[in-house]
């Protein structure tokens, strides 16, 4: 298991990911592989019933922008969804995009327990503003950001609890 959480005495409620770590060292297969890992761990905790979630929901907290969830596709092992903000634009009303940051097109293997980042689009970080190169370092910078931004909606509180009667699928993870 990665250990990505700051030290404690640079721990306060604003974001909590040190860019050095993003900006910094030498990813392998096998590390991405395990923050991939990370992060399948940590978005089933905000949303304990991805493997068979369906449409749109909202996860409101104090002290937060409400968090956005949208399952795009649900298949047998895979479940396709944006994770995102929407920010009030200048008539007060709350868009989709281009207002979203950050906004992340993310597929979950729950065969596998990874989650890989399809498209990732934020301006938080010193990393591409848009997330398109399948090169390793790229994708451990995306991932990083992703495992970052999902515990800091974690510590605000964030949780997208199964709705009443909601349908469960026989030995879903």
């Amino acid at each position: 298991m990665l250990n990505l959480a700051p030290p404690a005495h640079r721990h306060t409620r604003s974001y909590p990911w040190l860019t050095e770590l993003v900006s910094t060292g030498r990813p392998s297969v096998g590390s991405l592989m395990a923050l991939c890992e990370e992060n399948y761990g940590a978005l089933r905790r905000l949303v304990p019933d991805l493997a068979t979630r369906r449409g749109e929901g909202r996860s409101q907290c104090a002290g937060g922008m409400d968090l956005h969830l949208e399952v795009i596709d649900q298949a047998p092992y895979t479940t396709l969804l944006r994770l995102t903000y929407f920010f009030p634009f200048e008539d007060e009303r709350v868009h989709r995009l281009p207002q979203a940051d950050p906004d992340a097109l993310l597929r979950a293997y729950h065969d596998a327990r990874q989650v890989e980042v399809i498209d990732l689009r934020q301006t938080a970080l010193p990393l591409h503003n848009h997330y398109r190169s399948p090169a390793l370092d790229a994708k451990w910078k995306a991932n990083l950001f992703l495992s970052k931004w999902l515990g800091y909606c974690a510590l605000l509180g964030h949780h997208f609890p199964t709705p009443p009667g909601a349908p469960r699928r026989p030995g879903a993870p």
